[in-house]
């Protein structure tokens, strides 16, 4: 501490400190005696010159009398820096400094202390310091204090001491006796720190080490601590304990589009009404990102559990504006009880992430509790997705094509790519089974440039044998959209390949167009600036996408299969499909009508000049030696 580098030194210039405030009547004094000296010099000059009356004498002794002048000169001037010295660094110092008189009354004060205290230096100087408010603690403390500075001629510790103005703060004080040399005292010097910054920087490191910083919820950290305390209450058998996993849905995509700053705001907003939402939580924690966890200690039934995750659910759910965007946030909850000794935190834990992770699976925005027969069906998905990314590894995958008729021409023009997966051993694995798998893993994406560029490279094909140019179509999911790569993937493919891009057809369904329209249009537009062909699929099945449809640079309207399958038994599917053609032709758009399975819906959707068709009724997905053989008969459907 700079008292302990300080205290030797000042001792040593005490008396310089104390007399530096006469600086006027030293300077006088200094001169005086400076005269003097010369006097006597002059003095002893004219004796020697009366004694010797030598020249070469006296040369000698006026020599000596000059180098004896400057030395003396010399030393005064270093004792007047040394004494300007030592009240800078007193004043200078960033502790505060008291000099004192063997009854503890203040004889210099510097500016530091006076800052501490709050006392200015005139209400100090000439008072006992251990009479003022600012130095309570300290007087408490004097039987002590006094008792080492007889026997060790210091003394230093913590106090709790009052400014002026009635604030309490922690100092730290050193004091160090100074004696003459009878031994007895002449000074006592006190060094004097304010730790009150200290201790708000240590309070807000521990703090930190147990809380999050952008929430104000409980850590990591503090959790486990938590869970454990909980934990053991438990095996003691007083208490029972669940605990909710929560996380947020899409969460990614949203701190994607709007940016971390503003993603931060949606985290303080949802564990302010997690806070509100849950009062009898007994630990609410942010665990990472947009994951959280509540502990709820002696919880009553499960029907209590699920009335908390429903009003959880239904508060987070509520719009929520940050800087002009209104938002809506919603969350998957995994709920997993423990309630005797035969199972410990780690398992809880661990149960309510699987629950969370099912929650999530069956499309968000609702709660789920752990069974066993959710962790036997968690633990057939891990299997899957383990045999899933080995598929992709060893070219299980497989493309098929459904064709596509055209109905003014009654010729197949086009077919669309889909994935398919033929297990070694478990054969044919159901598209539902797995896709969904590979969105959430993100495996869609190796798997969506795989169905690309096998399409592209089967189309060329085709075309070098001899067959008539078709257009193939590809879905895209909505990973691949929020990569950000797919324009730059679809133009090394197209060169890769070889295949004229008007030959290509990219599907987007119209539930992905509407997460991030303005993205989604400038993707299409460069898209489009490319030659590819633009299509929505599943038409009619979102809910404002005819506001931006227009705003779209697509080329097909695909009609949803549920509303084709209802032509020719409700009439409101009829009307439904009758109006998307209408409204399609307006735009200057094709339509394309899936799931078309009898000669009913056939007549009707070529009673509506509907463009395109497919469906069981033209063809079932194919692979690429059945399909080039239908395209080889060159039939006539129609």
């Amino acid at each position: 501490m700079l008292g302990q580098l300080l205290v030797d030194p000042l001792i040593r210039i005490l008396p310089m400190i104390q007399s530096f405030s006469y600086q006027g009547v030293f300077f006088g004094i200094g001169l005086g005696v400076f005269l003097a000296l010369l006097g006597v010099l002059g003095w002893q000059v004219s004796r020697r010159q009366a004694r010797h009356a030598h020249p070469q004498a006296l040369f000698e002794d006026l020599q000596l009398a000059n180098v004896r002048s400057e030395q003396l000169n010399a030393e005064l001037v270093g004792e007047v820096e040394q004494r300007r010295l030592a009240a800078t660094v007193f004043e200078a110092a960033s502790e505060g400094i008291v000099i004192l008189d063997p009854s503890y009354a203040a004889l210099a004060v510097n500016r530091a202390f006076s800052h501490i205290s709050g006392y200015t230096v005139e209400e100090l100087i000439g008072r006992r310091m251990d009479e003022l408010a600012c130095c309570r603690d300290a007087s408490r403390h004097f039987p002590t204090i006094q008792i080492s500075l007889d026997q060790l001629d210091r003394w230093q510790g913590e106090l709790v001491e009052t400014r002026k103005n009635g604030e309490l703060y922690p100092q730290w004080l050193q004091l160090k006796v100074v004696r003459d040399d009878n031994e007895h005292i002449s000074h006592i010097v006190a060094f004097v720190s304010d730790l009150s910054a200290r201790r708000e920087s240590e309070a807000r490191v521990r703090h930190l080490t147990h809380f999050d910083e952008l929430t104000g919820l409980a850590n990591r950290l503090l959790f486990r601590e938590r869970l454990e305390e909980a934990n053991l209450r438990v095996r003691q058998g007083s208490r029972s304990l669940a605990l909710l996993h929560i996380n947020l849905d899409r969460f990614k995509l949203l701190n994607d589009n709007l940016g971390h700053e503003l993603a931060d705001q949606v985290l303080q907003e949802v564990a302010k009404r997690m806070v509100k939402a849950m009062p009898e939580a007994y630990t609410i924690a942010r665990l990472s990102g947009d994951e959280f966890a509540v502990l709820f200690d002696a919880y009553g039934s499960l029907t209590s559990l699920a009335r908390v995750a429903t009003r959880l659910l239904s508060k987070l759910s509520r719009p929520l504006v940050i800087e002009d965007h209104e938002l809506v946030v919603s969350a998957s909850i995994g709920i997993s009880l423990l309630s005797d000794i035969a199972r410990d935190a780690g398992t809880l834990v661990n149960q309510a992430n699987k629950a969370m992770q099912q929650a999530k699976h069956l499309g968000g925005g609702r709660f789920q509790f752990f069974s066993h027969s959710l962790q036997h069906s968690t633990f057939e998905r891990l299997q899957l997705e383990n045999q899933l990314r080995k598929a992709i590894a060893e070219h299980q995958l497989k493309v098929f094509y459904q064709p596509k008729l055209c109905l003014a021409t009654g010729r197949l023009q086009a077919a669309e790519a889909l994935v398919r997966w033929d297990h070694p051993q478990l054969g044919r694995i159901p598209t539902s089974d797995f896709i969904g798998l590979a969105e959430e893993t993100g495996l869609i994406g190796a798997i969506g440039e795989f169905v690309l560029r096998e399409a592209c490279r089967q189309a060329c094909e085709w075309q070098r044998e001899g067959l008539a140019p078709i257009r193939v179509s590809v879905n895209l999911s909505g990973h691949q959209l929020r990569q950000g790569t797919l324009v730059s993937l679809v133009r090394q493919v197209l060169e890769d390949t070889g295949l004229a891009p008007h030959f290509l057809e990219l599907e987007l369904t119209e539930s992905q167009l509407l997460e991030n329209v303005e993205y989604v249009i400038a993707t299409f537009q460069q898209l489009h600036r490319l030659g590819v062909k633009l299509s929505i699929d599943d038409f009619g099945t979102g809910h404002s996408s005819l506001s931006y449809l227009k705003r779209f640079a697509v080329d097909y309207v695909k009609i949803d299969q549920t509303f084709i399958q209802g032509v020719g038994r409700c009439s409101e599917d009829e009307a439904i499909t009758v109006a998307i053609i209408a409204m399609a032709r307006s735009l200057d758009l094709k339509v394309v009508a899936e799931g078309v399975e009898d000669d009913v819906q056939l007549a009707f959707l070529k009673a509506q000049h509907c463009d395109e068709v497919q469906g069981y009724l033209i063809s079932c997905p194919v692979n690429s030696l059945d399909l080039g053989e239908l395209l080889r008969r060159n039939v006539v459907f129609l």
